[in-house]
């Protein structure tokens, strides 16, 4: 006859916490784009093994790799592309690094912003939360620099 043993599940983890609480040192908590301190950091990614910059992604899309190392990007760009609609006033924005990503303009009407236009961020977002990064223009494109 087969035989099966019943055992209860035994949690590890609420004990090996509560020990590593005890032991750990106080810590201050991790500075996120989104104090005050730091309110206009733009933390990127960039893949250990190719080095391709990215924002918020899993796997990197050059290699496939998931091991990622974090930088601050220096927060200045270039308009590409309105996506969206006009109220909301969203575009996509090739930063400097090598990346691109969704912004959202302020402090100047919809009409006045246009593709090719230098921008830098006033407010980004922390990795984990929701929301958009906010930039705003540095100087408008002629209509020579416009591609």
């Amino acid at each position: 006859m087969l035989r099966t043993e019943t055992r209860e599940p035994v949690d590890l983890r609420e004990d090996h916490e509560a020990a590593a609480a005890a032991t750990a040192p106080a810590t201050t908590a991790p500075l996120t784009p989104n104090t005050p301190a730091d309110c206009g950091a733009l933390l990127f990614q960039r893949c250990l093994w190719c080095g391709t910059p990215a924002y918020r992604r899993s796997f990197c899309r050059a290699c496939g790799a998931t091991a990622f190392k974090r930088e601050r990007s220096t927060g200045a760009g270039i308009l590409v592309r309105r996506i969206g609609q006009t109220p909301l006033n969203t575009w996509f924005v090739a930063m400097d690094e090598g990346f691109t990503l969704v912004c959202q303009v302020t402090s100047t009407a919809p009409v006045v912003v246009a593709v090719g236009a230098r921008v830098r961020v006033v407010r980004a977002v922390a990795p984990l939360d929701q929301g958009l990064p906010i930039i705003e223009l540095t100087y408008r494109a002629t209509a020579l620099e416009r591609w």
